[in-house]
């Protein structure tokens, strides 16, 4: 029997309650194609329909990995501060103004920027503030500075002048324990804000003085009530100073058209850092996601072995994909270096088959699904495991980890559907409704949906939440080996031994059209996914990974290099590389090599 087809590489979205339509938005492009490492042999089924799209791939130029000082994950601006929410409200009320959305306009500014209620809610504050500095009333200061939003800019700073004042006039009345206690729990986690080098010492001194002049840094202290009038100038001078720089920044030049300006520059980043380089600038019809060039692999980039049984399964760790993570029949998964093909590691554990694994979208952690009837979380950084969820009794044939990362689905030979809540380590949910072997689960990019495949030939659709089956299709002749959707998730592949696979559209939950060529219908697992949009790829009976165009259902091409049953192959648009695993006890990555033809007649 064979693995799982692409898993765990969606796009994150929080989890919504109650069903949700996906989103459509306009297709991304990301290809493979056909090679054996050392001769090129491949078949082409390439019909006029399909011509644009190997023609696309077949000018780029392959250019590799780019080193990066700075990745995209960095944090090289904080979000939450202030000046930049404001220069990001700034830009989109520029943008709108300039695509003559005036009202629009004018209802961001009002949301973002006047917001009376917080003004007066903040004078009121502030007069407050001052009125308790003037009568002494340190605890109503405290409460009134313990709010969530700031009054001023640095408001520590402002709080250890309070604490000071408060100090000095312990001094003054002779309340030296008070003053003590004061010292230590207020002062001193704020000495860092000491006007002078010696300014906190000096306040150390005076629990042995006679007076608060005793001591250098305070003989020009004039007494309790005019100190206080000084601190609530102190505090209306910061009030000012930050009243001046939120004008400065909003009164500041913004250059014409920054927000498309910085939007080129995203698409431009994206497409100089991708491994293959167009030679005529593409024209972008979606920024909902990243630009993919269209490659289609004519090669075998690497063949990693160490595998004692079949390999069942194989996916790209993480969005980065970095490594890849495989599950045999010698019940080992095995974590490779994918750019070097090196084994770095064996997670040993389970007892039986390993037939599914996934992994979390920051490739830290995987899991895996077994025979022994457990799902395994590995920790890919200390190569052990950290936790074994129980689910049944019998073989695990697929888990999914859910977008949010913080739950996983499994599905197997008892045919009920499990939701666990990784950070309990607990079954949250049961989906029963399948009469045979659950073959596949998935989560849906938005995470409200699992979309589970069968032996009982149905694919269905059950609502996170209510765990009710919204929908069931029944339209396989044979048992749905798996599904995938793509990364828009307004498309569904599916897989059957009925010897075809079919795409439906998510929206209408029709089928569109069936892919064929391949050959699906013995006792093996094999499966299908999608690589991008643009691309539907594929094991098959006859060793072969084949690829089909998503618009036209075409076979663009098969890879010829197993030895044995393809089972399943996953792509991964950051590598720009297709992983396929084998009953040949190896894993093959694919890549394309300019130097040869896309793809290849016999």
């Amino acid at each position: 029997m064979g693995g799982p087809g692409a898993v765990g590489k969606r796009p994150s979205s929080a989890p919504h309650n109650g069903l949700r339509s996906p989103l459509s938005a306009s297709p991304t492009i990301t290809n493979t194609g056909a090679g054996l490492l050392g001769a090129t042999t491949g078949e082409s089924f390439v019909s006029d329909d399909s011509e644009s799209l190997v023609s696309q791939a077949a000018a780029l130029t392959h250019v590799g990995l780019h080193a990066r000082l700075v990745k995209p994950s960095d944090p090289v601006f904080d979000t939450k501060d202030p000046r930049i929410q404001q220069d990001i409200i700034r830009m989109i009320a520029q943008y709108l103004t300039d695509e003559g959305f005036h009202s629009a306009k004018t209802t961001l500014l009002d949301e973002a920027n006047v917001k009376v209620g917080e003004r007066q809610d903040l004078a009121y504050d502030v007069k407050r503030v001052k009125k308790c500095i003037l009568e002494g009333d340190w605890p109503e200061v405290d409460r009134l500075f313990a709010t969530s939003k700031p009054l001023i800019k640095n408001q520590k700073a402002f709080l250890y002048a309070v604490y000071k004042q408060q100090f000095l006039e312990y001094i003054d009345h002779h309340e030296i324990q008070k003053a003590f206690t004061h010292l230590n729990k207020r002062l001193k986690p704020l000495e860092q804000f000491q006007t002078t080098p010696t300014e906190f010492r000096d306040l150390c001194y005076l629990l042995t003085s006679k007076s608060v002049q005793d001591v250098s840094s305070f003989k020009n202290w004039e007494g309790i009530a005019p100190s206080r009038e000084k601190l609530v100038e102190l505090f209306q001078t910061m009030l000012d100073s930050d009243l001046t720089n939120k004008q400065q920044s909003m009164s500041s030049f913004i250059p014409p058209h920054r927000l498309l300006t910085l939007l080129r520059q995203a698409v431009s980043y994206q497409i100089e850092f991708s491994r293959y380089h167009p030679r005529v600038a593409p024209k972008i019809s979606t920024l909902l996601q990243n630009f993919q060039s269209v490659v289609i692999p004519n090669a075998v980039r690497k063949t990693y072995t160490g595998h004692k049984g079949n390999v069942k399964c194989a996916e790209f760790v993480g969005e980065l994909g970095t490594q890849i993570i495989s599950g045999s029949s010698d019940r080992m998964c095995r974590l490779w270096n994918t750019d070097s093909g090196a084994c770095v590691g064996v997670l040993d554990g389970h007892d039986s088959t390993v037939w599914s694994v996934t992994s979390n979208k920051a490739g830290t952690y995987a899991a895996s699904g077994s025979g022994d009837g457990t799902v395994k979380i590995w920790d890919l950084q200390k190569l052990s495991c950290s936790t074994t969820l129980k689910a049944g009794a019998s073989d695990l044939y697929s888990v999914d980890y859910h977008p949010g990362n913080h739950h996983l689905v499994t599905g197997g030979y008892d045919t009920v559907i499990r939701l666990f809540d990784l950070e309990r380590g607990i079954i949250v949910k049961t989906f029963p409704g399948h009469s045979l072997s659950v073959t596949k689960t998935i989560f849906n990019p938005i995470g409200n949906l699992i979309i589970s495949a069968s032996k009982d030939s149905t694919i269905k659709f059950w609502d996170i939440v209510s765990g009710l089956c919204i929908k069931t299709i029944a339209s396989h002749l044979g048992e749905v080996t798996s599904v995938d959707m793509s990364p828009s998730g307004t498309l569904l592949v599916s897989s059957s031994k009925d010897n075809s696979n079919r795409l439906w559209d998510m929206r209408s939950v029709q089928s569109i059209r069936k892919f064929k060529g391949h050959q699906n219908t013995s006792k093996n697992f094999v499966r299908a996914a999608f690589a991008g949009e643009s691309l539907v790829v594929g094991g098959s009976e006859d060793s072969m990974v084949h690829i089909w165009d998503t618009d036209k259902g075409t076979l663009l091409s098969r890879l010829s290099g197993h030895g044995g049953i393809a089972y399943s192959a996953s792509w991964n648009p950051n590598q720009s590389l297709l992983c396929s695993c084998s009953d040949d006890r190896t894993l093959k990555t694919w890549w394309f090599d300019p130097s040869r033809p896309v793809v290849s007649q016999y």
